[in-house]
């Protein structure tokens, strides 16, 4: 299952550590990992995102979940440094759509205090276990939350929503007086409008899951090709 895992250190050196056992543990076949970065909070409460040795592909295979989470816990500065690597600032807005909730942010950031360090990875784990363990050992609290990228059904729902108000309005209109239908369509065609722009928004979120889904799946056969050509 895809998820959204986040370590809190109480060292940027504790921090590499962990970076360096979740690498430890894709090679060895217990995650998948898709991306990685180290985010460390200063005193001033302001935020820098490390780069590690995967810091170029990391925009690239992740998409916008990824750089939105950096964006959320770093703040304006998290959301800058996000983009240096390859993330879109704007990848903050549609972090909604991945359904992860306020709650996990919010418990994250009670425990991401200033002078900590986050260990932020984007992985595909069947098992907690094992990241529990070895993350748990070096000292690390240890966040995590299933992507679900329900947003489209939102959206559906939406747009149900307001096929039925059209339809009660269309009703309305073909009973009503001559200078009732005119105020009656211009709200049908506005309402008309947003059904359009929000079924169109909901194609295009199904086509961007897909093209991520085809860009981890190429990254994991990828990573697991190197590892086959470094102990080959």
């Amino acid at each position: 299952m895809d998820r959204m895992l986040v370590v809190v250190f109480d060292s940027e050196n504790k921090a590499y550590e962990g970076k360096k056992a979740l690498q430890e543990l894709a090679n060895e076949g217990s995650i998948g990992l898709y991306a990685q970065a180290v985010l460390a909070k200063k005193s001033d409460g302001t935020a820098t995102v490390k780069q590690g040795e995967d810091a170029g592909p990391i925009g690239t295979l992740a998409g916008t979940s990824f750089g939105a989470l950096i964006g959320l816990l770093g703040g304006p500065a998290g959301m800058l440094a996000g983009a240096a690597v390859g993330m879109s600032a704007g990848a903050v807005g549609d972090f909604a759509n991945l359904g992860i909730g306020e709650d996990f942010i919010d418990d994250v950031t009670k425990v991401l205090k200033p002078n900590k360090v986050a260990l932020i990875a984007e992985i595909d784990e069947e098992w907690i276990a094992p990241v529990d363990t070895r993350m748990e050992a070096i000292g690390g609290t240890v966040f995590r939350r299933a992507l679900a990228e329900v947003q489209d059904k939102v959206w559906e729902e939406n747009v149900n929503a307001m096929k039925a108000d059209l339809a009660q309005m269309k009703a309305e209109q073909a009973q009503g007086r001559a200078d009732q239908k005119a105020r009656i369509q211009e709200k049908v065609s506005q309402l008309d409008a947003k059904i359009q722009n929000q079924m169109q928004k909901i194609k295009g979120l199904r086509e961007a899951a897909t093209v991520q889904a085809q860009a981890k799946a190429d990254v994991l056969k990828a990573k697991a090709a190197a590892v086959r050509t470094r102990t080959s």
